[in-house]
C-alpha cells in the first residue's frame, strides 16, 4: 500500500468527509461582514509595458506570466464549474478574461496540487489539444493522472527537486495543505508550491500553490532565495477560521509569507472567483490591507488585482 503524504508542520491538516459536514452545520460558525461601501483598496498601478515580464490574473489561482520569450500558466482552470458535476454553490463568479483560445503559445503548466478547483480535467484536455507543446510540471505521484489523457510531456518534481534547463530553474517548495478528488485518494499525491527562475535575466516569481500557514516552511523558502521579484499568495477561503486555517491562507497569512520570503511584489489569489467558505468574495482585499497597516508595509507592494489586469514584475 502507499503512503499518504503529510504536513511536518501541523497534524490538523486533514479534511474528512465530516468535518466538512460540522462546518455546513455551523460547528464553526463565524460571522465576518463585507467591507465598508466606500471602501477602495489604496494602490496606484504604473503603467503597463508589454516588453517588460508581465502577468494577467486569469481568476482563482490562475496566472499567465511571460518572462524572457517564456509563457507560463499556473493552476489553469477555465470551467464554469469547480466541481466533477454542475453544484450551484460552485459556479464561477466571472469569467476568465482571455478565452482558452486567444491565449498565446505556452511553454509551462505549473500544477499545485490535484483538488478541482486547481486540476481541471476539461481545461487541461483544451490546454494540451492547443498547445501539445506544453510542459507539466506537477507534484510526487501526479503524472499517471495526465498520461491516462494522452499527456506525455509531464515531469513530477518532489519539495526542493529541479527541472533545469539553460532557459530556467524551476524548484518544487512545500506548502500546508492536502490532496483527493474522491473520498478513497486522500493524500495520495502531493502538493507543491513553485519557484521559477529565468536564466537570462535573473528574474524570480514564487507560486505557493493552496496552502494554509506556518512560521517554519515559509522562512525556510526565504533561506534559500535573497528575495522574490514576485509572489503569487493566497488571500481567500478562510473562513472560518478554525477549520479553514490549516490548509487556506488567511490575508493575515498571506502577509506573513510575503514577508517570510522578502518578496519585492506580491498578488493575492484564491479569492473572489469561486466561493467556497464563508467570508464574503470582496472582503479579502480589505482584510489584506488591515494586515498590511498592522506591519506598517505598502499597499503597494501586495495588489489584489481585478481579473484582465495586466500587470509587470
Amino acid at each position: 500500500m502507499k503512503r499518504k503524504y503529510k504536513n511536518p508542520h501541523t497534524d490538523d491538516s486533514k479534511r474528512t468527509f465530516w468535518e466538512v459536514i460540522r462546518w455546513k452545520t455551523g460547528r464553526y460558525k463565524e460571522t465576518v461582514e463585507s467591507p465598508p461601501l466606500d471602501f477602495t483598496y489604496p494602490a496606484i498601478l504604473p503603467p503597463f509595458d508589454p516588453t517588460r515580464p508581465s502577468l494577467v490574473w486569469m481568476g482563482h489561482c490562475t496566472f499567465l506570466l511571460e518572462v524572457d520569450n517564456l509563457t507560463i500558466l499556473t493552476d489553469p482552470i477555465w470551467s464554469d464549474y469547480c466541481s466533477p458535476v454542475r453544484i450551484r454553490g460552485l459556479k464561477r463568479h466571472h469569467d476568465a478574461p482571455v478565452l482558452l483560445a486567444d491565449l498565446p503559445d505556452i511553454d509551462i503548466v505549473l500544477l499545485s496540487h490535484n483538488h478541482y478547483d486547481h486540476l481541471d480535467a476539461p481545461t487541461v484536455s483544451a490546454l494540451h489539444r492547443l498547445h501539445p507543446q506544453i510542459l507539466w510540471i506537477v507534484p510526487e505521484r501526479l503524472s499517471p493522472w495526465f498520461k491516462r489523457r494522452g499527456i506525455a510531456n509531464v515531469i513530477e518534481i518532489p519539495w526542493w527537486g529541479t527541472q533545469e534547463n539553460p532557459l530556467y530553474k524551476i524548484t518544487a517548495v512545500p506548502a500546508q495543505h492536502f490532496s483527493g478528488r474522491t473520498p478513497w485518494d486522500l493524500n495520495k499525491t502531493h502538493w507543491n508550491g513553485y519557484v521559477f527562475e529565468s536564466k537570462k535575466s535573473g528574474k524570480r516569481f514564487y507560486f505557493t500553490g493552496d496552502t494554509g500557514y506556518n512560521p517554519i516552511g515559509f522562512k525556510e523558502i526565504g533561506q534559500n532565495w535573497p528575495y522574490m521579484d514576485l509572489s503569487l499568495i493566497p488571500i481567500g477561503t478562510y473562513v472560518p477560521r478554525d477549520f479553514m486555517s490549516p490548509v487556506h491562507c488567511s490575508p493575515y497569512d498571506g502577509v506573513e509569507i510575503h514577508q517570510d520570503v522578502k518578496s519585492r511584489l506580491s498578488v493575492g489569489m484564491h479569492w473572489k472567483t469561486f466561493c467556497l467558505s464563508d467570508e464574503p468574495l470582496d472582503r479579502p482585499p480589505y482584510d489584506l490591507l488591515l494586515a498590511l497597516e498592522k506591519k506598517n508595509l505598502n499597499p503597494e507592494t501586495f495588489l489584489p488585482l481585478d481579473p484582465g489586469t495586466y500587470i509587470n514584475w
